[in-house]
């Protein structure tokens, strides 16, 4: 649409990985992601209309969003993560102005390391430039978050949002998602890296998988507070929940079970980490995947098929889901001299599984909102 020159604002925020920690954010737990140099950028200009006028690097879609009329748009493919952030601006008390924005992210769509985020918190941090508002990257993350539940329909928790915005390079954030308190952690691998493949299966979260899972856990509070003062399911451990099975029917109970497994597998991994115990976060890894798939049931024959065969590897000292589930991508902690060996081990054993390829990446730890002033 518009060279760098002709912009007034360059606005950045980051994809992530979650290290551990799986759909525990919205029942209040703890989680352990780090934002990733994979990332979107808007540049972002006014134009003196009463128009969005929203273009991409990578599709050729282009869309004329009327500020007046954004709700029209909260459905429409590519153009709906916008129109809900202009929404939420606005319910905000932030007063729009018509703009240019190019979008381009490289974050792969439907890859599990939160693309929607990236796109939401930083088309909200270039809104807030153009139009001199201030707001920290926490209320930025909260304005995302809320986009995406009131408007697009996914109930997510604040994880997502929140290490877009806050991450920092060469740092994993342990955060508390139920007051937002954040301790940041340093990546610390040594000869070991974190490597990220996707199944190149896309997952939609806003499907309405995500969303049961969600009220399922819901479900499963408000049954154990029949019995129990919770204020939520984060903090119900694992033996109240073993001794109150009798109160958790059908698929309820082994929700509860993940979660309560998964806190205290955060808590574990955060350890590890601060020792440089390499082995043991690989063993919670490989722990955390078989909750994801026998009690919480979100993994699927691809992201099985990948973690089983990073598991295989030798040089790997674990393998995981991360993001969503339903499709995306694994994180697994690799030996770097043996990064190639892993790519096409892995590769080679997904493909005879699924019948088509997986993608790596090699992405590096970065900063959350990164914002610069392009002219003006």
């Amino acid at each position: 649409m518009k060279t760098n020159q002709d912009f007034e604002y360059e606005a950045s925020a980051a994809g992530r990985v979650n290290i551990i920690g799986e759909h525990v954010d919205y029942c209040g737990g703890k989680v352990f992601p780090a934002a990733l140099s994979l990332k979107n950028t808007i540049r972002i200009r006014k134009n003196g209309t009463n128009e969005i006028r929203l273009s991409f690097t990578d599709i050729p879609n282009v869309f004329h969003l009327p500020i007046d009329r954004l709700s029209e748009y909260k459905t429409v493919k590519y153009a709906s993560y916008f129109a809900a952030c202009a929404l939420a601006l606005q319910d905000a008390g932030i007063s729009l102005v018509g703009c240019d924005v190019l979008s381009d992210c490289t974050v792969p769509f439907g890859s599990g390391l939160s693309s929607s985020a990236a796109i939401e918190v930083s088309f909200i941090a270039a809104i807030l430039a153009l139009v001199g508002a201030e707001k920290s990257k926490v209320e930025i993350a909260l304005l995302a978050q809320k986009a995406e539940r009131e408007y697009v329909g996914t109930q997510c928790g604040i994880m997502d949002q929140y290490a877009s915005a806050c991450g920092k390079k060469d740092h994993a954030m342990l955060l508390s998602c139920d007051d937002l308190s954040c301790e940041y952690v340093p990546l610390t691998l040594g000869d070991y890296a974190l490597v990220i493949a996707n199944t190149n299966k896309p997952h939609s979260l806003s499907d309405g998988k995500y969303n049961e899972r969600r009220e399922e856990t819901e479900r499963a509070l408000k049954q154990l507070q029949t019995r129990l003062s919770a204020p939520c399911l984060a903090a119900v451990t694992e033996d109240a929940i073993k001794e109150n099975r009798d109160v958790l029917p059908g698929v309820l109970y082994s929700r509860a079970l993940h979660v309560a497994t998964e806190v205290k597998r955060v808590e574990k991994a955060a350890e590890a980490m601060k020792k440089g115990d390499l082995e043991s976060l690989g063993r919670l890894l490989k722990e955390s995947h078989a909750s994801l798939r026998d009690l919480f049931e979100v993994t699927g024959a691809e992201l099985d098929a990948l973690a089983d065969a990073a598991n295989e590897f030798p040089y790997c000292l674990g393998s995981r889901m991360t993001g969503g589930g339903f499709g995306g991508s694994t994180v697994s902690i690799v030996r770097k001299d043996k990064i190639s060996e892993f790519e096409a081990f892995v590769s080679e054993r997904y493909e005879r599984a699924i019948h088509y390829k997986p993608d790596f990446y090699t992405a590096e730890i970065a900063d959350g909102i990164t914002l610069r002033k392009i002219k003006g």
